[in-house]
């Protein structure tokens, strides 16, 4: 079975960095709202063709970019779409398609190990149950969560890196191990808010929230996000150029103006 999740509870020092102080569950629900007005109907960024091929997609996907498991699998996937045909397909074949992503061996006997098992103790299905999940080779928690609310319609939610990152950050749900961020989440994210939470978390996470420079100039959940340490500095870098932008705009408006005058003034003595 793999680890609770793909990414590391934080060591203390890192973690003050991180953490801020948390939002009241009316600012949680101002931040969903936001983010679902931006993205009303979110999608993972996998790709897959049934549950069987969300699931190997998934598991793949640990300490790998969706975009590197998507370049793999997509030939993958257009032969194997079934345990049965993993199974027949074999570790070694499965082995030259996924060789580009990381951990690629550990992950093949994973994915035939869990094949096998499916096939097994499921008919061949993919269990709707969090715990059965679990109990398949090379699926943690984190894997599981994303295969019952993609597939299954759950309001699980799968703390990765970004939504670790996120929550802590934002104030939305301050914790320092991937299970209380999601124990806190639980609790903050509204009801009508939770089916989705997962996708829209994730994908700030990806594209606004960066790990190492947060875009925060373009977030549009500054005005919440108590994560002022990086938050002030970005938006202030961003106010500042603008504001010279604008002078120097200012500057040159001034300028022609000037010279606008100065010519129409030399023309009218040059005709008198």
């Amino acid at each position: 079975m793999a680890s609770l999740y793909d990414c590391e509870p934080l060591s203390p020092p890192a973690l003050s960095d991180h953490m801020a102080k948390k939002l009241t569950k009316a600012k949680a629900a101002a931040l969903y709202e936001i983010l679902a007005n931006a993205a009303p109907t979110p999608r993972t960024e996998l790709h897959y063709v049934n549950t069987y091929t969300l699931l190997v997609a998934v598991t793949l996907s640990a300490q790998a970019t969706d975009e590197g498991v998507n370049k793999a699998v997509k030939p993958l996937f257009a032969i194997v779409q079934t345990p049965q045909a993993m199974v027949a397909l074999g570790e070694a074949a499965l082995c030259e398609h996924i060789k580009t992503i990381g951990l690629w061996r550990n992950k093949a006997k994973n994915v035939i190990a869990l094949s096998h098992m499916l096939i097994e103790e499921h008919g061949g299905e993919v269990p709707p149950s969090r715990d059965a999940l679990e109990e398949l080779p090379g699926v943690g928690r984190k894997t599981a969560n994303v295969v019952m609310n993609v597939a299954f319609g759950e309001p699980t939610i799968a703390v990765d890196t970004h939504i670790f990152r996120v929550s802590n950050r934002t104030g939305l749900a301050p914790g320092g191990t991937p299970l209380a961020v999601e124990d806190a989440l639980v609790k903050m994210t509204p009801a009508e808010y939770a089916l989705n939470a997962h996708h829209w978390l994730i994908l700030h996470g990806r594209y606004i929230c960066k790990a190492r420079k947060p875009e925060c100039e373009r977030c549009q959940i500054e005005h919440i996000c108590l994560y002022k340490a990086k938050t002030t500095a970005e938006i202030s870098k961003a106010k500042t150029k603008t504001k010279t932008t604008t002078k120097k705009k200012k500057t040159v408006k001034t300028k022609k103006t000037k010279t606008a005058v100065t010519k129409k003034r030399t023309t009218k003595k040059k005709a008198s």
